[in-house]
């Protein structure tokens, strides 16, 4: 029986997939689009029993090839581009993909767990699980938004397990491929060491230069909320995905320059020191993305507890610290 990782060669699916592997589990089919080939990459560690392009994938499962043989879809498959501006595109790869999933995995009475995203939430200060405080503010978090609901229509009538996981800032090993998407963790990490210092925001949103506050959150404390799951077939539902605690801007600059210093057996520096060395700088805000950006993000924990999981998330001293070290590893730095 095969566990579907959609998404595979990217960001969160790969490491899904090593976290399978962690666990035992290798009959693993992995479905991307590589027309970004060098996400190739993120899969040379991983094992799994085969490959397949999307797009054969929906054809091979809407010609019913696929009964029988699946135990639980794990879907990462999306554009997470939160400025794509093409409606259409993002509509086809996030809502409607994931609505074919949906729709075979309850024929088949097949676990569906699948990516949603703290994008839903909008511009809101609360972020709880509840319709009156979602307002997405752009189409990639529409297009999570609609089809949360959707799962949310089916939850009374489910012949299995469905479960949506709204991620907040996730960042980790395996994003590099992701470009200007990727986390402020992995740019502030390649600025500092490409030109000796990290640009930040100056403030927006109420917040000073560099204080906007995010829920940071490492992408293998994500993967085992999944396999928290995928174990316990009976909970089903949609859950925040984050650490719980909001950190600013400045704590991950900070965080990653010091633990470059450290690396070169330097002492840690403290933010004020780091802007007066020229270590952390401010820029304009985007105009680009004005009405558009999540100031403050906090994900409110309550249901993933209620829901049995007590793992802990890292923090961004933490995370970001160790993530550091692996990029620093990768460059032989």
């Amino acid at each position: 029986m095969y566990t579907v990782v959609t998404g595979a060669a990217g960001f969160i699916g790969s490491r899904l997939i090593a976290g399978l592997n962690r666990a035992g589990i290798r009959e693993i089919l992995a479905v991307d689009n590589l027309e970004n080939s060098e996400k190739f990459r993120n899969l040379v560690d991983c094992e799994f029993e085969d490959y397949l392009d999307k797009r054969d994938f929906l054809a091979r499962l809407r010609a019913q090839e696929f009964d029988e043989v699946v135990d639980a879809v794990l879907h990462q498959g999306a554009c997470s581009d939160t400025m794509q501006t093409d409606g259409r595109y993002m509509m086809d790869n996030n809502y409607e993909y994931s609505k074919t999933l949906l729709e075979w995995c309850q024929l088949e009475e097949v676990p569906l767990l699948y990516a949603s995203s703290a994008a839903v939430y909008g511009g809101g200060s609360v972020f709880r699980e509840e319709r009156r405080h979602e307002s997405p503010l752009n189409i990639y978090g529409y297009s999570k938004f609609l089809f949360d609901q959707l799962v949310r229509s089916r939850l009374p009538s489910l012949s299995a397990q469905v479960a949506g996981f709204r991620y907040f800032n996730v960042y980790g090993p395996n994003e590099s491929h992701k470009g200007r998407m990727a986390s402020v963790a992995f740019h502030a990490a390649r600025q500092f060491l490409d030109t000796g210092k990290v640009k930040l925001f100056e403030g927006s949103g109420g917040y000073a230069a560099g204080e906007q506050l995010r829920d940071f959150v490492y992408v293998d404390d994500i993967v085992r909320v999944n396999l928290h799951f995928l174990e316990r077939r009976e909970l089903s539902g949609i859950y925040n995905c984050g650490t719980g605690r909001a950190q600013s801007f400045n704590d991950v600059a900070r965080t990653v320059v010091n633990g470059v210093r450290a690396s070169r057996g330097e002492p840690p520096l403290s933010l004020g020191e780091l802007v007066a060395q020229g270590a952390v700088e401010y820029i304009a805000f985007p105009a680009a993305l004005a009405g558009k950006y999540q100031s403050y993000t906090q994900a409110d924990l309550g249901l993933l507890r209620e829901a049995g999981y007590a793992g802990d998330f890292r923090s961004v001293e933490e995370g970001v610290g160790q993530y550091v070290k692996l990029l620093l590893d990768e460059r032989g730095a």
